[in-house]
């Protein structure tokens, strides 16, 4: 399964993205930032959703807000 970025470059396991979005995080006080790096994603088993950590909080990101750094 090819996992893309918004702008169509695959991603893998330990990539680096960046967010080209605002977020907030539902059922948390979290928000997160346009421009934000995001370290080490995992892909997950749906091809629009990757996981990864950030602080100490793992969450699921959609990678339509995301952009391969």
């Amino acid at each position: 399964m090819d996992v893309k970025d918004s702008n169509g470059n695959l991603l893998d396991d330990g990539d680096t993205v960046l967010l080209i979005k605002d977020l907030k995080v539902k059922g948390s006080s979290l928000n997160l930032k346009r421009g934000t790096s995001v370290k080490n994603i995992r892909l997950t088993n749906k091809e629009g959703e990757v996981e990864c950590k950030i602080g100490k909080a793992k969450i699921v990101l959609k990678t339509c807000f995301l952009k391969k750094a």
